[in-house]
C-alpha cells in the first residue's frame, strides 16, 4: 500500500484536495476502493483487430456485426442442441441486422406473438452471455435510454427461480402486447453487437479501392472505443484534406484507376467536373490506352462508351499533374533521397524513349500536351488553376473534414495497447538488424524516434498555420510517408507510378520491400523492435498490416515464432485472388489469441435472404495458462494508480490533513 509522507508537500496536497471534490469523505474514498478493487478482478474485455479494409464496406461492416464468429459462438455456448441449426442462423442474423431481418420476416407474415416471445428469450439469453464479464455499472451505460430499466431488469431476472418466472414473462408479455416488441428486438441486438468487443484496433488503410470508406468511417465515428494506427492510404487522404497537392493528385488518380469516383463525388462532395473539362479539353484525341480504370484493363475490355473514354482521358489528366507536383516537391526535399523518381525530365520526346537509371527504354506513351521538354515539372496556367479549385473542394467539403480530424484524434503512426507493438507497414531496417536513419531537419530518425516524428509532422501539417513554412513541411512529409523510401508506412524502396503507365516492360515496374519484412521472420528482430518500443515481455507481439499474407503459395501469418502477426489477408477483392481467402482479423479474449480466417462473403442481401454467414476458420494463436484479468491490461495500471491515489487520500483524512464533508 502506498503511504502519505509523515509531512506531506504542498503539491501532495494540493493534488489531494482536488481529489477530495470527487470523494468528500471517508465513506465515497472507501466505496469506489472497494469497486476499482472489485473491477481489477473481471476478465479482460475482448480486442478485435482488423486491418486493410481497403473501403469494403459489407465485408467491413459484416465482420464488425458478426465480431469474427464470437456472436455465433456465444449463441452456441449459450444453446447447444437446444436450437436447431436453422434457428440458430435465424437467431445470428437478427443480431447482426435487426432491421433488416425484421423487415424480410414482416413480409413473410412471421411475426407473431408467440414467435417475439421465444425470440426475445433467446436473445436476452445470448445479451447475458455477451455482458458477463463486464460490472451492471459498465452495461447500465450502454444500454439504450428508452429501455434501460427493462433491460436490465431482465438481464438480471433469474427466470428458471419460481418466484422470479413469472416476473419475467410478464414483462415479455407486456413488451408484446403494447406493440414494442419490435423495437425492444433491435435494442438488444445492438447492445449484443456493443458489448461482444470492448476494444476495436484497425491496423490502417481504411481507403482505396473499395468505394465504400466514408461508410465505413461513418461506423467508426459511432463506435465505443476505437483507435486507428494510419496506413499510408490514410495518411494520403489526410494529407489531401490538409490541402497538399501531391496527396490530392494522388487521391484522385487512385479513385479514376479504381472506377471509384463516387467517393469523392457522392460521399465527399469534391467536384471533379473541372478536372473532366480539362481533360478532354487536352487529351479529347488521345486514345489513353494505358488509363482505363484497372478492373477494365485486367479483364480485356474493350472501351465504348464515351464515359468510359473519358475516364480514361482524366486518369491521364490527372496523372501527368501527378507526376510534375512530384517532382517539384522531391526537388524542394533533396532529404528524401528521392532523385531517382525524377524521370519527366529523362524522356527523349523525339525519340520516343525515357533513360531509366542509365538504361533506356521506349515508351507506349508520349502524347505530353501539357509538358514543355526544357521545364517539365512545371505546371501550365490551367493545371495550376485546376488545382487550385481542386484544392479548395477538398479544403472545404465537411463532411472529408470531420473525418480528417477524426483519424488524428483516434489515431497515429503505432499504439502500443497491453503488451502488444500495432502498425501499419514496418520500421524501417538495415541489412545488419538495426533501424534505418532518416535524415529530416538536419537530423537523424530512426526506430520509434522515427515514428513519433512522422506523427507529430503529419499533425504539424494538418495543424500548423495555413501558409506557414511549418505548415508546408509537414504537408510534404504527409506525402513523402505515402511512398517514400524509408517511410515506415510506404515500406518499399518506391513506388513506380511512371513506369507502369509508360515503359511496357514489367522487369521496371519491381518495387523493392525493406529489409525488415525478412527480418521480421526472425525472433530476436522482432524482440529488439518490441524493446524499441518499450515492451520487454515475453508475452509481447507485434500486429501488422499493409502486405497481403499469400496463403495459397504457403505463406502464414504467424511469423518469429508467434512474435509478429500479419493481419492483412485480403479483405479487398483486389487481393484475393492472390491470398485465396478474405482476410484475417485477431481476436484477443481473456482466454486466448486466435486469428479468424475469413473466406469470400457473399454480401449482406445473402444472410438477410437466407440466414448465411461469412464462413471463418479459427487459428489459435496462444491460450493462456490463466485467465487474463483486467488487472494484468494497460486499464488495469489506470485503475490501480486510481486505487493508490484514493489510499493516500483516506489516509489524509484519517490523520486530519484534509478535512471531510457530508
Amino acid at each position: 500500500m502506498t503511504e502519505l509522507a509523515q509531512t506531506p508537500t504542498e503539491e501532495q496536497i494540493k493534488y489531494l484536495r482536488l481529489l477530495a471534490q470527487s470523494y468528500p469523505n471517508i465513506q465515497a474514498a472507501s466505496t469506489e476502493i472497494i469497486n476499482l478493487r472489485a473491477i481489477l478482478n473481471l476478465p479482460k474485455g475482448t480486442e478485435h483487430f482488423i486491418s486493410d479494409v481497403h473501403g469494403e464496406y459489407e465485408c467491413f461492416t459484416h465482420i464488425l456485426r458478426n465480431a469474427s464468429g464470437s456472436i455465433r459462438r456465444k449463441i452456441e455456448e449459450s444453446f447447444g442442441e437446444e436450437l436447431t441449426v436453422d434457428q440458430k442462423n435465424l437467431l445470428a442474423t437478427l443480431v447482426y441486422y435487426p432491421e433488416r431481418k425484421l423487415a424480410e420476416l414482416r413480409r413473410a407474415h412471421l411475426l407473431t406473438p408467440a414467435w417475439y416471445k421465444d425470440i426475445l428469450y433467446q436473445l436476452v439469453t445470448v445479451c447475458r452471455a455477451a455482458t458477463s464479464k463486464y460490472t451492471r455499472s459498465k452495461v447500465r451505460k450502454a444500454l439504450p435510454p428508452d429501455f434501460q430499466y427493462i433491460i436490465d431488469e431482465l438481464m438480471n431476472t433469474d427466470e428458471s427461480n419460481p418466484n422470479r418466472q413469472e416476473y419475467f414473462e410478464r414483462i415479455l408479455d407486456t413488451i408484446i402486447e403494447i406493440d414494442r416488441a419490435e423495437a425492444f428486438v433491435t435494442a438488444l441486438c445492438q447492445l449484443t453487437q456493443r458489448m461482444i468487443v470492448d476494444k476495436l484496433h484497425i491496423i490502417g488503410d481504411i481507403f482505396d479501392r473499395g468505394s465504400g470508406a466514408a461508410l465505413i468511417l461513418d461506423d467508426l465515428c459511432r463506435h465505443h472505443n476505437v483507435d486507428i494506427q494510419w496506413g499510408n492510404h490514410d495518411v494520403l487522404w489526410m494529407g489531401a484534406a490538409a490541402g497538399q497537392l501531391c496527396c490530392i493528385a494522388n487521391v484522385i488518380r487512385n479513385c479514376v484507376r479504381y472506377d471509384n469516383l463516387d467517393t469523392l463525388e457522392e460521399s465527399y462532395g469534391i467536384n471533379v467536373r473541372p478536372l473532366a473539362v480539362f481533360a478532354m479539353e487536352q487529351y479529347g484525341t488521345d486514345p489513353c490506352l494505358s488509363f482505363y480504370p484497372r478492373h477494365m484493363a485486367e479483364e480485356g475490355y474493350v472501351p465504348s462508351s464515351h464515359d468510359d473514354m473519358q475516364i480514361a482521358k482524366i486518369h491521364k489528366a490527372i496523372t501527368v499533374i501527378q507526376l510534375k507536383l512530384e517532382g517539384q516537391t522531391i526537388l524542394a526535399h533533396p532529404e528524401y533521397e528521392m532523385e531517382n523518381r525524377l524521370l519527366l525530365d529523362k524522356i527523349d520526346f523525339r525519340r520516343r524513349t525515357v533513360n531509366l537509371e542509365g538504361t533506356e527504354y521506349p515508351m507506349r506513351d508520349c502524347y505530353f500536351p501539357t509538358i514543355t521538354p526544357e521545364t517539365p515539372y512545371s505546371l501550365t496556367f490551367a493545371e495550376q488553376e485546376l488545382m487550385e479549385r481542386l484544392q479548395l473542394s477538398f479544403l472545404h467539403s465537411e463532411k472529408l473534414q470531420a473525418h480528417m480530424n477524426f483519424l488524428f484524434k483516434h489515431g497515429g503512426m503505432y499504439k502500443v495497447c497491453n503488451g502488444n507493438l500495432l502498425y501499419h507497414g514496418c520500421v524501417p531496417m538495415t541489412p545488419e538488424g538495426g533501424f534505418a536513419a532518416l535524415t529530416v531537419d538536419g537530423r537523424e530518425y530512426r526506430g520509434k524516434a522515427l515514428m513519433d516524428y512522422s506523427d507529430k509532422l503529419c499533425r504539424q501539417g494538418a495543424y500548423s498555420r495555413a501558409g506557414s513554412e511549418e505548415q508546408q513541411r509537414g504537408l510534404d512529409f504527409m506525402w513523402f510517408l505515402w511512398c517514400g523510401p524509408k517511410s515506415p508506412l510506404n515500406g518499399k524502396n518506391k513506388m513506380t507510378t511512371f513506369e507502369r503507365y509508360f515503359i511496357e516492360d514489367k522487369a521496371t515496374w519491381t518495387e523493392t520491400k525493406d529489409i525488415y519484412y525478412q527480418l521480421s521472420d526472425d525472433p530476436e528482430a522482432a524482440k529488439k523492435i518490441l524493446a524499441e518500443f518499450g515492451i520487454q515481455s515475453d508475452m509481447g507481439r507485434i500486429v501488422n498490416g499493409h502486405v497481403p499474407v499469400k496463403i495459397r503459395k504457403g505463406e502464414s501469418p504467424v511469423k518469429a515464432g508467434g512474435k509478429v502477426l500479419i493481419i492483412d489477408g485480403g479483405i479487398s477483392k483486389a487481393y484475393q485472388a492472390v491470398t485465396g481467402i478474405a482476410g484475417y482479423t485477431l481476436v484477443s479474449n481473456s482466454h486466448q489469441l486466435f486469428l479468424s480466417e475469413h473466406h469470400p462473403f457473399s454480401g449482406i442481401d445473402s444472410v438477410i435472404n437466407h440466414n448465411s454467414d461469412m464462413h471463418s476458420n479459427m487459428v489459435p494463436v496462444d491460450t493462456y495458462p490463466e485467465r487474463i484479468k483486467i488487472c494484468h491490461t494497460d486499464e488495469g495500471k489506470v485503475i490501480q494508480g486510481k486505487i493508490d491515489d484514493l489510499l493516500l487520500l483516506l489516509q489524509a483524512y484519517r490523520r486530519g490533513i484534509i478535512n471531510q464533508n457530508s
